[in-house]
């Protein structure tokens, strides 16, 4: 491999990092660095690492023996596996640099980073030397890019008010919504809800389910209350519900009368139910079929992308209307169930008569029904006979762990 001297930080984030025996230590997320005075280029302090548990730590630069162009390599010793904590002084390039608002001197136009060129000099020390900016262009079209020294812009000295999301949110757009929820909670809270207002409803809705509920809280009551009933419109009604449940009932109600009537139907039903049953962990949009559907039909609902793995394992038949609460039930069919038999028969063929849960059945007896049939996903009947919705099986997981795994895993 080719050893560099100089690298965009863009460039270095996802990259892997290796120790002196070519052992994987864990990825690059971000780049520290330490601001100086006046015109100064900026210290490289160390990287941001996410190693195992997605912990992140700080590795100094100091310990980095060569940047390569697919990854980074260590030096010799002990790595300090503490989570990284930034201090004050400290900044982030990926988190807190790109989209600066900035001032081209040589023309006086103003402009927005968005990549910093680290460079290491004679005396083994990194700093931020060369940024990429870009300037505002007009409509549908994008602006002039310039590749400039760090001191042929001004304003990155300054207290910054005016940051933007663009570049930011290009580098989290390949993470699924767990890593982009854990890489949100270790921004600044400045620039965490700055980036939460910049996502799109559907990929803020999808992250949202993936924070502690302390935090989905706080996030949405930054959010203007129209915007923060559409974002709950996108979430899963079961999510949307456990949200919810942890406002206030004013707040509560003020959020579902502003969204759509049809998506705020199943979240105001599932809320009727006490959180730790049956009822309260379920999703009340399940794969619901007709009596009359094909097998055909059902293998092409469970390749619906937006479902869960677990939710597409099996499909639910019931007499009309196939909206929860439904028409009778009358049973499930699995997936592998369904891949052995011919396309063209019906799916009420190859029906199981499992015994549903009841809406009211508790959280250990869920747990027992789950490890005695071996599910993934099971229906829940009404005393009417009716479905109402299924839990699966990251629910009952997300109900036994303790209520604050999802900040204990953040933090290893």
């Amino acid at each position: 491999m080719t050893t560099v001297t100089r690298a965009y930080v863009s460039r270095l984030a996802g990259l892997a990092v290796f120790d002196p025996n070519g052992d994987r230590v864990g990825k690059i997320r971000d780049v520290v660095i330490a601001l100086r005075v006046g015109t100064a280029s900026p210290r490289v302090l160390g990287l941001v690492v996410e190693v195992v548990a997605r912990r992140r730590i700080f590795v100094p630069m100091g310990r980095v023996t060569a940047v390569d162009p697919g990854a980074v390599v260590l030096s010799s010793g002990t790595i300090n596996l503490k989570r990284f904590e930034q201090r004050r002084g400290e900044t982030l390039v990926l988190g807190e640099l790109l989209d600066r608002s900035v001032t081209i001197i040589e023309n006086g136009r103003p402009a927005t980073v968005v990549d910093a060129g680290m460079e290491q000099q004679r005396t083994g020390e990194w700093q931020i030397t060369r940024l990429a900016v870009q300037e505002p262009g007009r409509i549908g079209r994008r602006g002039q890019l310039h590749q400039l020294a760090w001191d042929e812009v001004s304003g990155l000295a300054l207290s910054e008010t005016t940051q933007g999301t663009e570049t930011l949110i290009a580098t989290y757009r390949e993470l699924n919504a767990a890593d982009l929820a854990h890489a949100l909670q270790d921004l600044p809270i400045k620039r965490r809800h700055e980036v939460a207002e910049a996502l799109d409803d559907e990929r803020l809705a999808d992250v949202l389910g993936e924070l502690p509920e302390a935090e989905q809280v706080v996030i949405l009551g930054t959010l203007a209350d129209a915007r923060a009933a559409d974002v709950l419109e996108e979430m899963d009604p079961d999510d949307a519900a456990d949200l919810l449940a942890e406002l206030s009932n004013v707040d509560r109600n003020r959020l579902l009368e502003l969204m759509e009537p049809d998506e705020a139907a199943p979240v105001r039903q599932l809320l009727q139910y006490s959180e730790d049953t049956a009822g309260g962990m379920m999703t009340s949009e399940p794969v619901i079929l007709t009596p009359d559907a094909t097998i055909a039909e059902a293998l092409a609902r469970v390749r619906a992308p937006e479902l869960t793995p677990a939710l597409a394992s099996q499909v639910y038949v019931c007499r009309p209307p196939s909206a929860t609460p439904t028409g009778r039930y009358l049973g499930l069919a699995h997936i592998q169930r369904l891949l052995r038999e011919p396309p063209s028969s019906l799916v009420s063929g190859v029906l199981d008569d499992l015994e549903p849960l009841r809406p009211d059945t508790p959280l250990a007896l869920v747990t027992q029904y789950f490890a005695t049939y071996n599910l993934v996903a099971a229906p829940v009947v009404d005393e009417q006979g009716r479905l109402v919705g299924a839990v699966s099986v990251d629910d009952v997981l997300d109900h036994l762990l303790p209520e604050n795994w999802r900040e204990r895993a953040r933090r290893g």
